[in-house]
């Protein structure tokens, strides 16, 4: 495989035909001893580790609010962010071709392929109450995006009452669903910050979730027992990833918990208040106005912007590039049949899409609205997996598509789809995770 398309002059490390080649990439780049240790539940491929991690690729305009954040510069569309102080020592996730992803390129920043599990969350924690080792001692933060399906509204909102267990698998019509089912999961995040006893935890959501009666309450209930009632559980913010830089509309709730006993005594009684000071608040401020209106700010970034240079599939040689989803269109009223807008944002990508990605272009018969790239002769055509993974900021350098990559893995587009549509923007999460760092010291 050929140096990236988009990064040609970036310095990257190499892919070549046998999978990326793994470097020590902290030892020139990362903050020697990385102070924060990670401990990542519902990892996915890796959206949230990545923006923990820092040193990634991302487009010039994603960070142009904040220049200190860049740590390389060629001069074009594409730096290198900082890398950060945390780093991830275990990851989990039940679904294989997360799993294929994350150990093609999280090594890159140090974190060992070893430490992605694959068990179930529930399971997991079994093993720890057998009196296994599973969790590693001294964690600083938990993170997790427990399963947003049952609390979607593009989904059929079945909240608690799943009707899937925890790996997944449909139950039984008649049986009822149990604390193991996939809309408690939550509870069970709880449980490993119960173990571990983390400083902070992070989890994320779909906004649905907080619409869906009371189940936001409940669950922010739930997670200030953690440790006995050890937790300050913030109000959860609706955070839409268009004003941090994404190019993308998706908004997803985030549930912050802080260790009461770790705080330092002016930071208790701040985060007590109604209204936290801003100066101890760890959620982010927008650094694009797309959602609103601030002429301090800059406007939204496009997805014109990050799919500048990118070439067609046909002339393309990166696989996430050439492999696209053939799901003919079938008409304006079925979800997923829209083209792209691109000097706008992008839609939502979605996991469970069924073969329905949004458009990239449409036809002049389906009501194409790009006409000078139709007058060029280019088809109608669904949205890439390279596509869809820069809408949601993973950098351009991330293979996604591969053969014989760590292990002798393999990772097609319709796994690609699917794991890049489950995750959290990593450009969002760097923006929590450098908001977390920058007070880190005024909390504890």
């Amino acid at each position: 495989m050929n140096k990236n398309y988009i990064t040609d002059g970036f310095p990257i490390p190499s892919i070549d035909e046998t999978g990326r080649q793994y470097i020590n990439y902290e030892s020139d780049n990362m903050p020697k001893g990385k102070r924060f240790r990670v401990l990542s539940l519902f990892s996915g491929c890796g959206g949230m580790d990545l923006g923990f991690e820092g040193g990634f690729i991302a487009h010039r305009k994603s960070v142009i609010n904040n220049p200190d954040f860049i740590i390389e510069d060629n001069g074009g569309n594409w730096v290198r962010l900082k890398p950060t102080l945390f780093h991830t020592v275990f990851a989990n996730d039940i679904l294989s071709d997360a799993h294929k992803a994350w150990i093609n390129f999280l090594p890159l920043f140090g974190c060992d392929p070893m430490n992605y599990h694959t068990e179930s969350i529930v399971d997991l924690v079994k093993l720890h109450r057998d009196g296994c080792k599973v969790f590693p001692k001294n964690i600083d933060v938990v993170t997790g995006g427990f399963p947003c399906q049952d609390f979607s509204v593009a989904g059929k909102r079945n909240g608690f009452n799943s009707h899937k267990d925890h790996m997944g698998k449909f139950r039984d019509v008649d049986e009822c669903p149990t604390e193991e089912s996939r809309g408690k999961l939550y509870f069970w995040m709880k449980e490993v910050v119960d173990i571990t006893r983390p400083k902070v935890f992070i989890a994320e959501n779909v906004k649905g979730l907080v619409n869906l009666g009371s189940v936001k309450d409940i669950i922010q209930r739930d997670f200030s027992t953690a440790g006995g009632n050890g937790y300050i559980v913030l109000n959860p913010q609706v955070l839409h990833a268009g004003n941090y830089g994404v190019p993308e509309s998706r908004e997803r709730v985030i549930f912050v918990g802080i260790r009461k006993d770790g705080l330092r005594p002016e930071a208790h009684k701040a985060l007590m208040q109604e209204v936290i000071p801003a100066d101890y608040n760890p959620y982010p401020t927008p650094t694009h106005a797309c959602t609103f209106v601030d002429a301090s700010l800059p406007t939204f970034v496009s997805l014109a912007d990050v799919f500048e240079g990118l070439p067609e599939p046909q002339h393309s040689k990166d696989p996430a590039q050439q492999n696209f989803s053939k799901a003919k269109y079938m008409g304006a009223h079925c979800q997923g049949q829209k083209e792209i807008e691109l000097n706008k944002i992008g839609p939502t990508i979605r996991s469970e899409h069924h073969g329905n990605i949004e458009f990239r272009r449409l036809s002049a018969k389906h009501g194409g609205l790009h006409i000078s790239e139709l007058e060029q002769g280019l088809p109608e055509r669904r949205l890439t997996p390279r596509e869809c993974a820069l809408i949601q900021t993973f950098p351009p350098d991330y293979p996604f598509v591969f053969k014989n990559g760590h292990g002798g893995t393999s990772l097609g587009a319709s796994g690609a789809y699917k794991v890049i549509g489950n995750a959290v923007p990593p450009m969002l999460a760097y923006n929590i995770a450098m908001r977390l760092q920058t007070i880190w010291d005024k909390l504890f």
